[in-house]
Parts: structure tokens; sequence; C-alpha cells
């Protein structure tokens, strides 16, 4: 069954972030994940507006999406990210 990771994203250096960006997709492609929303505007239908980066990634199951977060790819970019974002990230089991 598929897995979704959901971001959301406050940019505090954006100039590092970018770097961020450039290692990223390596590490999700590598776990067979694909972006399916990459920043793009957001509107709130409810509750308070969303100011922050929102990203969603599709994987096959929850066992890739952890994959993906484990990989020595993805530590490395975390590593660069450090400073530069607030981050949260959540696993999500599709229906």
């Amino acid at each position: 069954m598929a897995a979704y990771v959901i971001v959301r994203v406050d940019v505090t250096d954006p100039e590092q972030y970018a770097k961020y960006m450039k290692l990223s997709p390596g590490a999700v492609s590598a776990a067979g994940g694909r972006f399916l929303v990459r920043g793009g505007a957001t509107e709130a239908l409810e509750g308070p507006d969303e100011h922050r980066r929102v990203v969603v990634l599709e994987f096959d199951d929850m066992d890739a999406a952890r994959q993906f977060y484990d990989s020595d790819l993805y530590v490395e970019a975390r590593g660069v990210r450090a400073g530069a974002a607030v981050m949260e990230m959540l696993a999500v089991q599709g229906a």
C-alpha cells in the first residue's frame, strides 16, 4: 500500500536550503519515491493560513518511506540542511 511523506518547511536560510534541494531528489528517487507536491501556492481552506513550504512525496509503502529517510543519501542531505530550515515530516500510509 502506498505511503506518503508530508513535509512542512520554514526556510530560515534560503541559500543553504537551496543546497539541500539539490541533494534531496536523489535520495527520494533512490528509494523509489516521487514528488507529488514541491512547493507551490497554498490556500487555507480551514484553519490558519499556511505560509510554510509544503512537499508531498509518494513511496510504494511505509518501508520505502523509511528507507528514504534513513538512507545515507538523505542523511547527507539533512546534514546540509541543518540550520537552514525548521522541518515537520510525517509518513502516512495510503488508503
